[in-house]
């Protein structure tokens, strides 16, 4: 004879919620191991944790080929030089043509001028490095997005090149300026000397030190948490238009132009990311 068992109600329960499972059919996207199905699309716009490698070859090569583009349009010198009489004719029109008394001025202080001449030739690059190195670190979220704007604001800049060759104040016929970096025979710029001829010397419109130094001082501005960092991001973009013009490098309106590049940057990363960068989470979950 067989042992009696006891059927509990626990019993029964357990056993018609393992038949109900089995007979209903899983839904996509339901369940313990399943995980909502995005589309390829979906995940590129979504906020991703940096990888270190992948960004330095990307930086590296998107400089390289930067440069390589820059130097490659055509130095168009003749009309480099219309493009520059017509930007000098407009800036008196609108009377804001006050560039060479700002370097006829600045120019006859020796040492200021040499210090301006080493932050022409060496700030742009390095400041700009740093806000990536410190955005990859403290702020992974928006790092992607924040470096789009920065990139699609420089590939925008190759077309202006392309477009519209200008020469700079100081290569102006008439002696109206004063070339600073010649003067004073600075060390390490590309715009003047024997350097001068592995740089294009008429791609002033626009000015990426302007549309660079802005992006820089933004996203300081917005993401640093104490107040004298904010205003040291804020007094960067103002201190490289006074450096740009007081060298004779470039108009304001050059400057004009690097801000109009850095509108179009931010337009593009809002349209992909469905928001500007800064208010995008901080963190990002990092890579599988």
């Amino acid at each position: 004879m067989g042992v009696p068992t006891t059927r509990t109600e626990e019993d029964t329960r357990h056993e018609t919620d393992e038949a109900a499972a089995q007979q209903t059919p899983a839904r996509p996207g339901t369940g313990e191991d399943a995980r909502p199905r995005r589309s390829a699309l979906a995940r590129w716009r979504s906020p991703r944790h940096p990888r270190l490698w992948f960004e330095i070859a990307l930086i590296a090569i998107s400089y390289w080929t930067y440069s390589l583009i820059r130097n490659a349009v055509p130095e168009q010198r003749a009309e480099a030089l219309r493009n520059a009489d017509w930007i000098w004719r407009t800036e008196h029109t609108l009377g804001i043509a006050v560039e060479a008394s700002v370097n006829h001025a600045i120019g006859g202080v020796t040492w200021l001028i040499v210090t301006m001449n080493y932050y022409y030739a060496t700030l742009h690059f390095v400041v700009t490095i740093g806000v990536l190195v410190w955005l990859y670190r403290a702020h992974p979220g928006r790092y992607a997005a924040t470096r789009l704007v920065l990139f699609a604001t420089t590939g925008s800049a190759l077309l202006g090149y392309y477009l519209f060759p200008l020469a700079p104040p100081r290569l102006m016929g008439g002696g109206h300026f004063i070339d600073t970096v010649n003067v004073h025979e600075t060390w390490g710029s590309m715009a003047s000397g024997n350097l001068a001829q592995m740089s294009n010397q008429y791609a002033a419109m626009p000015s990426m030190h302007i549309g660079w130094s802005v992006w820089c001082g933004i996203t300081i501005a917005m993401l640093a948490r104490p107040v004298w960092v904010k205003v040291l991001g804020a007094l960067y973009p103002a201190t490289t238009l006074l450096v740009i013009v007081s060298t004779a490098n470039h108009f304001w309106l050059d400057a004009v132009g690097g801000l109009c590049c850095l509108a179009l940057g931010f337009a593009l990363s809002y349209a992909w990311y469905g928001r500007v960068s800064y208010r995008l989470p901080r963190l990002a979950a990092a890579p599988a």
